[in-house]
């Protein structure tokens, strides 16, 4: 049975992420740092060889997209979005930590969500309309191994809800430019809703003398 590869890859730094800024819809681009990491992982480690890459709207992903598949039609997806953090967007943690409101968010629930914000429910709906429309399109047009660039909260999201064999969470977030490998059938897809975990991407060089 045909399989589908994605490479699920997390967006490179911005300046609000090194401040410890909450940035959902904000729409911040890369920091030079976080370009400048971005070309030095692709020195690093071997970035995936794909037919298209779908990527979040978002200015921090679609550089990111730029700087790690110059070349690969890009694609963009609106519900690869990150989480709406409402009230909490463009503050730092520190601005909030005597805030009950976000500790209260902090403390989970799937319908808790930060005011005017959007609730981890309605983030996993979004997730699945976002892979349904990757993987939908990518049988359709016989593309076998695609890449997709979001948010770390998405990608830890997708990894938990639809990902098999089950991790534990916080074995599911990634660095800047760094994600997973997952492959998926039609059948797993359409009867299960759900992928196969392969591992980690990008994948390890392998020098010549390993080889």
């Amino acid at each position: 049975m045909k399989g589908y590869r994605i490479s699920v890859l997390r967006h490179g730094m911005t300046e609000a992420n090194e401040k410890g800024i909450y940035i959902g819809r904000t729409d911040m681009p890369l920091s030079g740092k976080g370009a400048a990491d971005l070309a030095a992982k692709m020195d690093e480690f071997d970035y995936p060889t794909v037919h298209r890459v779908y990527s979040s709207p978002l200015k921090r992903c679609t550089e990111t997209a730029d700087i790690l598949f110059p070349h690969t039609e890009l694609c963009t997806v609106d519900d690869l979005r990150e989480l709406d953090f409402g009230e909490f967007e463009n503050k730092s943690i520190d601005e909030l930590a005597k805030r009950e409101d976000y500790n209260k968010w902090l403390r989970g629930g799937k319908d808790n969500r930060p005011p005017k914000g959007e609730s981890l429910e309605e983030m996993t709906a979004r997730c699945y309309k976002a892979l349904h429309e990757v993987i939908m399109d990518m049988m359709e047009t016989g593309l076998t191994h695609c890449a997709m660039i979001t948010h770390g909260g998405i990608i830890s999201n997708m990894m938990s809800c639809f990902g098999l064999p089950k991790y534990d969470p916080k074995t599911l977030q990634c660095d800047f430019g760094m994600g997973f490998e997952i492959i998926v059938t039609a059948q797993m897809w359409l009867n299960s809703q759900a992928f196969e975990i392969l591992g980690y991407c990008p994948y390890d060089k392998i020098t010549d003398q390993e080889y």
